[in-house]
């Protein structure tokens, strides 16, 4: 079994974020996309009850390769990096057809069985590329995996939507996302740490990608379907007003909500 799974290197969502020239300023404090541990430790307990190699995937900035070393200390046995200036302000469809383009040089090496991936990334929350790299892959794809299960042929899910709870199972290769309620990500000790400094991480740029022409594919921000057209930061928040209570408070509310309706 041969599984590649998809993260994204993220701002982590307490730190505070400013967007400079129409761009999410990164690297600073940025993070492991949390939604994407269910799906690394998914592949890996696939990995662990049926053997193969669990590989990491991820396109962005060069600092990725912190959450990539992450990913391998959590249990993949090898991480790509796919990092490129020429990429910078893709959209989900750039950045699958991207992802797609590793994964189908992968699988010319050896046969990928499996793509696995989170239900969303907490910086953009589209939910977009999943679906998107199923379709640029030709695969088929059953999302928000509440529980997994994988044979060498078939992938069983069950998920909860509108009401319902469905069983839904697909021939494999196919792609899958899955949700935070899919498993307990694990939290690695000191000898995963070690081992992963062993693991290949490796580093691509667009070059690297046999499977896809630079030239004719549209990357980056100019080519974007989605375009920025403007962020201002929200104005700090005022000190409230404080109204003691000599027998009229209810009054002096009434009058401030009134004022504040005119």
């Amino acid at each position: 079994m041969r599984i590649v799974v998809c993260f994204k290197h993220v701002p982590d969502v307490v730190s505070q974020r400013r967007i400079e020239d129409g761009r999410l300023v990164r690297g600073e404090d940025d993070t492991l996309n949390e939604l994407d541990e269910n799906a690394i430790e998914a592949a890996v307990q696939t990995i662990e009850d049926l053997g193969g190699e669990v590989i990491a995937l991820t396109m962005g900035p060069e600092d990725a390769e912190d959450s990539a070393l992450l990913a391998l200390q959590k249990g993949a046995d090898r991480a790509i990096v796919i990092s490129d200036d020429r990429l910078g302000g893709s959209d989900a469809l750039a950045t699958a057809t991207v992802l797609a383009a590793a994964i189908k040089q992968l699988h010319a090496e050896t046969p990928v069985d499996l793509v696995i991936t989170g239900m969303a990334s907490l910086d953009g929350m589209t939910s977009m590329l999943p679906a998107t790299l199923a379709t640029t892959l030709n695969l088929p794809y059953v999302g928000l995996a509440s529980e997994l299960q994988v044979t060498e042929t078939t992938a069983t899910i069950k998920r909860s939507a509108d009401g319902f709870t469905d069983e839904l199972q697909v021939t494999l290769p196919a792609v899958i996302s899955v949700t935070d309620q899919v498993n307990d990500p694990r939290y690695p000790n000191f000898k995963a740490m070690k081992a992963a400094r062993s693991k290949p991480l490796d580093s691509w740029t667009l070059d690297d990608l046999t499977e896809l022409n630079p030239e004719t594919a549209q990357l980056g921000a100019d080519s974007a379907g989605t375009q920025l057209i403007s962020a201002d930061e929200e104005p700090e928040r005022t000190a409230g007003t404080i109204i003691q209570d000599s027998g009229d408070a209810g009054v002096q509310l009434a009058n401030y909500l009134a004022d504040l309706l005119k």
